[in-house]
């Protein structure tokens, strides 16, 4: 999956979930949409066409350059068990908790730092604690 060849699908019948995940990241996205380059992960980060790439932004900023933030493009695959699921999930708490799972794990497949990695992994022993039963 190259999360830079896949084009915008449209919000594939996911209007309510998007509008959702806008409200729930705020200010931390651009905004939220579907697309068709992700076949395995759940979801992506992607920056606007008009913005530079974070590779780039990774190898200024460790030349010194000072660099504005970039807000990026949360995309969602529509046809991930998990997307379908968040979908599903009508308990606001576990929706916010699993949406900023899923926003977490988009910024460490593109190599980005965690703000915060103790509560991501927190919300993530305890999702896996309820699929072991426990």
């Amino acid at each position: 999956e190259d999360p830079a060849d896949g084009e915008e699908t449209g919000d594939e019948g996911l209007t309510d979930l998007i509008e959702r995940l806008k409200t729930t990241f705020g200010d931390q996205v651009e905004t939220v949409r579907t697309s068709q380059r992700l076949t395995d992960s759940p979801a992506c980060l992607v920056v606007s066409e008009d913005e530079m790439g974070m590779q780039m932004r990774r190898i200024l900023a460790q030349a010194g350059q000072s660099l504005p933030d970039a807000k990026r493009i949360f995309e969602v695959n529509a046809n991930h068990p998990l997307v379908t699921r968040l979908d599903a999930e009508e308990d606001e708490t576990r929706f916010e908790r699993l949406a900023k799972v899923l926003f977490d794990q988009a910024l460490l497949a593109e190599g980005s730092q965690l703000d915060d990695p103790a509560t991501f992994v927190k919300n993530l022993n305890e999702f896996l604690l309820e699929v072991a039963g426990d």
